[in-house]
């Protein structure tokens, strides 16, 4: 997998600080980390997908190093990445665990996939 190892360690440690229901899962070329069974935040090559509260992304999504999340060829409202170079303190990281940790309290799960009948 491709992405900052230093940054996993950064987001590890602030998840620690308060979450124990925290899962590591490899998704999208990078790291996703599950908090209480939905996703929060993840780190894909030098940046890191943040999933935070609809509402909020006009505010955040004029920030600096923060691009719309498309994989898809469309953008996600309610999902963005941040450049690893607006992440450089210690605040600026704490300030987008917070958007994410505070959205997962109301987020709804992600629906299970059931496996295929054969």
């Amino acid at each position: 997998m491709a992405y900052n190892e230093k940054l996993a360690d950064r987001v590890r440690e602030i998840i620690a600080l308060t979450h124990k229901n925290v899962e590591e899962k490899p998704m999208f070329g990078g790291l996703c980390f599950m908090v209480n069974d939905k996703m929060c935040v993840g780190i894909e090559k030098e940046r890191l997908m943040v999933r935070l509260d609809p509402e909020k992304y006009e505010t955040v999504i004029e920030k600096e190093g923060v691009k719309p999340m498309d994989f898809t060829g469309k953008e996600m409202k309610g999902y963005v990445f941040v450049d690893i170079n607006a992440l450089n303190t210690k605040k600026k990281l704490e300030y987008w665990m917070d958007l994410a940790l505070e959205y997962n309290k109301i987020a709804k799960l992600s629906k299970k996939k059931t496996p295929k009948k054969k």
